[in-house]
This record gives structure tokens, C-alpha cells and sequence, in this order.
């Protein structure tokens, strides 16, 4: 039987794609940036499967040239960059990586939080641009967490272990989710409110919601107007649901005191007025970035995919009614 053969559309950690050079043809994109569109829609025509990134717009006229495609790997737990709907008509199902990445986004949201909150990135640079003579009481002065709320708007499974690190920080929780967190308000304490409470108690507004019509540009002018003049913003959830040009007036006019974002409304390029702001932190998008998350996750998208060519069924499917309607699962 001929092996499959695998479009893999960036290079990922090798021990997580050992199964790949083991079993399949693989067709790689070796270089350190987005494969062209017009390479990816060449190389689709060959591929029974493709592994891609968020970078990577999977859509119907793509998968029209992918007539060979019985299998689509995300590498990462949203799959915004795919039409799942499309994929579904055509039988083919989408494969995420759900869980592996939670506590490294979660550390990450932190980091940039306290990194907002404590001014280390201002004080960086004034100390790599010979501007620190002195230690001042009143140098660089900013956020404490402790006795603070922390409003996480998602209350998924990082959004969850956001709430946690809030809870180990002696901040007080609020949350706002699709569905009330009964565990969460037990285990921690956490209150829910709907967004505009949240909005307008939290000084520190997390962001973990997954990309959809609903919740893009989810934080505009109006919700920026709710939240406190010293407010601190997060999101490590995915770039439009923030509109940035709203964001960037919240910030150089006062009405919030600061944000730190791991992701961007139209990523990699980052709305420039930004830039010159002190009051954010920005970050490449490294929310999921250590090398046991990074590996897990290429092994576990590897897997999925592989499993399934083989008549397995993998249970982090995206649209499992495509596996059932073929007799799986049953």
C-alpha cells in the first residue's frame, strides 16, 4: 500500500514529527516563514492530508484543488484560519490540539500581565538606554495584583487556568462565558457577570475567548468606555477580537491605563500608532512557546492525522459528524 503523502506547511519540533518520517511521504515547508499562497494551493493538489498553522487560510477555493485531501491537522487549539464548514461538506475532518497548550498560555497571560502591571519593560529599556542613575521612590510606580479583580472573559480551559494564577495571586475572579462555571465558582471563588459588569469592576480584563462572527472586535470604543481609566488589558485569545485602532485611542487618551497583547488584528504586522505607546507590552505570539508544548502539539496533530488515515478515530476532532456519517463512532 503506497504511503500517504503529508503537506506540512512549516517546519515544526523534530521529535514531535518522527511518525511522519516513519509513515508517510511528507512534502515540507522548510523556510521560517508562511508558505506562499500560490505554493500551498500547488501543493495541495498532491497532498491526502495537510498540516497546517493559523497563517495558513484553508478555504473553499484551497480545498477545490485539494481533490486528494482526506485530513486537516491544525497546529494549535483554534482553527480560525480554516472553513470548517467547507471541509465538512467535502467529508474531510479537521484535527486541533486541545488541552496540551493550556498551562503555557496561561503562563504567558501572566507573564505579559505582570510585565504590564510591574513596568519591566519600560524599565529594560531605560536601563539599556543608559537611562537609570538612580533607584527613585517614585521611579517607574505601578500595579499591584493582590486585592485586585481580574475580570477573564472565556472561561474555557485557559481561561480557567488564568483564573487560577488570579486566585494564586490573591486577586479577586470574575468571569464572563457563554455557559456559567459551576467547578470554577466552587473551586475558586470565581463570580460570573455579564461582560459589561466585568468590564467596569475588573482592573485587569484577560482575554481567552476563541475567534468567531460574535467575537470579533468584541473589545471596541464602547467596551474600553466601561472599563476603569486604570484598567490593564490582556489578550492572548486571538488579534481581532480586539480592534486596534479603538484600543490605541483607549490608550493614548487615558481612558485605560495599558494592554499587552500576544496577538494582532492583522498578525504579523501590529497597528503601527502602537508602537509608540509605553503604557503596552507586545509579544510575537509565543503563547504556546516551550519546547514541551511545541513538541506535544506536533505530536499530537501528527497523530490525529496519521491515526485517522489508518481507519483510527481520533478524539480531537473538530467536526465529528464528518467521522460518524462515514460509520465511526457508532
Amino acid at each position: 500500500m503506497d504511503r500517504p503523502r503529508i503537506l506540512l506547511t512549516r517546519a515544526l519540533p523534530e521529535e514531535g514529527i518522527e511518525r511522519l518520517h516513519e509513515e508517510c511521504e511528507l512534502d515540507q515547508w522548510d523556510h521560517d516563514h508562511p508558505m506562499p499562497r500560490g505554493e500551498l494551493m500547488e501543493r495541495i493538489a498532491s497532498a491526502d492530508a495537510l498540516i497546517c498553522l493559523l497563517s495558513d487560510r484553508i478555504d473553499e477555493e484551497l480545498l477545490r484543488r485539494g481533490a486528494r485531501l482526506r485530513a486537516i491537522g491544525v497546529y494549535a487549539v483554534g482553527y480560525d484560519n480554516v472553513d470548517v464548514n467547507a471541509a465538512t461538506a467535502r467529508g474531510i475532518p479537521v484535527f486541533n490540539t486541545p488541552g496540551v497548550l493550556t498551562d503555557a498560555t496561561a503562563d504567558m497571560a501572566f507573564a505579559l500581565l505582570l510585565s504590564l502591571a510591574r513596568r519591566i519593560v519600560e524599565g529594560d529599556r531605560m536601563v539599556r538606554e543608559g537611562r537609570f542613575h538612580s533607584w527613585g521612590p517614585k521611579l517607574l510606580l505601578g500595579k499591584d495584583l493582590r486585592g485586585s479583580t481580574l475580570g477573564v472573559v472565556g472561561a474555557g480551559s485557559i481561561g480557567g487556568a488564568v483564573l487560577r494564577r488570579g486566585k494564586a495571586f490573591g486577586m479577586d475572579l470574575v468571569y464572563h462565558s457563554r455557559t456559567r462555571k459551576d467547578a470554577l465558582e466552587s473551586e475558586l471563588g470565581a463570580r460570573y457577570a455579564g461582560l459589561d459588569e466585568l468590564l467596569s469592576v475588573s482592573d485587569v480584563v484577560s482575554l481567552n475567548v476563541p475567534l468567531t462572527s460574535e467575537t470579533h472586535h468584541l473589545m471596541g470604543a464602547r467596551e474600553f468606555g466601561l472599563m476603569k481609566d486604570d484598567a490593564l488589558l490582556v489578550n492572548t485569545a486571538r488579534g481581532p477580537v480586539v480592534d486596534e485602532v479603538e484600543l490605541y485611542e483607549a490608550l493614548a487618551s487615558g481612558r485605560i491605563g495599558g494592554a499587552a497583547l500576544d496577538v494582532y488584528e492583522r498578525e504579523p504586522d501590529v497597528y503601527a500608532p502602537l508602537l509608540k505607546l509605553d503604557n503596552v507590552v507586545l509579544a510575537p505570539h509565543l503563547g504556546s512557546a516551550t519546547v514541551h508544548t511545541r513538541t506535544k502539539m506536533a505530536r499530537m496533530v501528527c497523530d490525529a492525522v496519521l491515526d485517522h488515515l489508518s481507519g483510527g478515530r481520533p478524539e480531537n476532532c473538530v467536526n465529528p459528524s464528518v467521522l460518524v456519517s462515514k460509520g465511526e463512532g457508532k
